[in-house]
């Protein structure tokens, strides 16, 4: 597959069959993920991945009980080690670059999913310190996503984007 045609086949799943997700397959998620640049190559990514159902449930739980993710066998949750971006660049790395990096990072893991047969969604819609607690991340550790991963329980449908013409302008460019 190309990459445009990996990009486009990217949905945010969140129908999952009760089937076990391989470590294997895992792994190479978060080797994807790893690859993605990052301010001053700080790397300040850290990835709790979370296959305990007890564990999966109380994050349900402190995300908005979104139900979705209860049939997701795993759940990766995405954090920025704020003394990593924050030792090189300040208020700046922790603010802004970290989120960045972290976002990479999670584009470049939802990709390989897809790759790998697999189906995810980014959600950010969770109590952050709750997380934190849960998992014992400590002070410097922060929770940026959670990403139910897993097998598509259905073939997501294509969804509509708005035109390069919508999104861009360019400038000084004469084929505009």
């Amino acid at each position: 597959m190309d990459f445009l045609e990996l990009a486009w086949s990217r949905r945010s799943v969140r129908s999952f069959k009760s089937i076990d997700v391989p470590a294997a397959k895992i792994i190479k998620l978060l080797d994807a993920a790893r690859s993605a640049p990052s301010g001053g190559n700080c790397q300040p990514w850290h990835f709790y991945v979370i296959y305990n159902s007890m564990v999966r449930q109380q994050i349900v739980d402190l995300a908005c009980s979104q139900s979705f993710m209860e049939k997701a066998p795993v759940l990766i949750v995405v954090c920025i080690d704020l003394a990593r971006t924050t030792e090189v660049y300040g208020n700046r790395g922790k603010d802004l670059y970290g989120i960045q990096d972290t976002a990479a990072a999670i584009q470049n893991l939802l990709l390989c999913a897809v790759d790998e047969g697999l189906a995810a969604c980014w959600v950010g819609a969770f109590d952050e310190e709750a997380v934190a607690d849960l998992l014992m991340t400590g002070d410097y550790m922060r929770p940026i996503a959670v990403i139910p991963v897993g097998y598509a329980a259905r073939k997501p449908t294509p969804v509509s984007r708005r035109s390069i013409g919508e999104i861009s302008t360019f400038i000084g460019f004469e084929g505009s």
